[in-house]
């Protein structure tokens, strides 16, 4: 059975939330459970609805054994978190436009013709798109949904750390990816924080905005 979340207070999600270095190791979260908050997640916007995050959930020996020398500075993550996950983005994401506006069609939340419209505008656009530009919008999309995912563990009760030091080059192939095709994003290690983590401060708003 699926625990509930734990709150559905946004305020005490978002100021709640830390990044948490260690983990209570005896915390497991259920393949049930993980499949849930990935869901949640994935409720995040994206360019054209394409979705092009992927995600690797590291929780077997196996896996945290593999994952280790790549992120070296980050042992104590890996080792206590209850899983650790490597969010790619896929440059070929637009493989799945049919599926996506068919299931859209499927549903009543689009019309058929609006579908075939669409696919007839996107397939070329893709096609002719800018590698650069390309990954630059994977990358945004998919920090949308690190987010997010961190803001639905925090939900269920659980806490995480965003990683961004770990062999990038390397991961990819590690997990049986083809890294020319999927590109590393960041890793999320997920579990029960074994302490309360640290408070850190925040730039005023004063310095980093100005009003046109």
């Amino acid at each position: 059975m699926n625990n509930t979340m734990t709150t559905n207070d946004f305020k005490e999600i978002i100021t709640g939330r830390r990044s948490i270095k260690k983990y209570n190791p005896s915390v497991k979260i259920s393949r049930e459970e993980m499949t849930d908050i990935l869901k949640e997640a994935t409720l995040a916007p994206s360019s054209i609805n394409m979705q092009p995050w992927r995600f690797v959930v590291i929780e077997s020996v196996e896996g945290k054994a593999t994952l280790a020398p790549l992120a070296k500075f980050n042992q104590v993550q890996v080792e206590t978190s209850s899983a650790v996950i490597a969010v790619f983005g896929d440059l070929n994401n637009s493989d799945y436009a049919d599926e996506i506006f068919g299931k859209a069609v499927e549903l009543g939340y689009m019309p058929l013709e609006v579908k075939e419209m669409s696919l007839a505008k996107i397939k070329p656009h893709f096609a002719a798109l800018d590698p650069v530009v390309n990954k630059e919008t994977v990358l945004i999309d998919a920090g949308l949904v690190s987010m997010q995912l961190m803001l639905v563990a925090r939900a269920h009760g659980y806490d995480t750390n965003p990683i961004g030091g770990f062999e990038k080059d390397k991961i990819a192939e590690a997990f049986g990816l083809d890294k020319n095709r999927y590109v590393p994003v960041m890793l999320i290690s997920i579990g029960k924080a074994d302490d309360g983590g640290h408070q850190s401060v925040r730039l005023p708003i004063e310095t980093i905005t100005q009003w046109s």
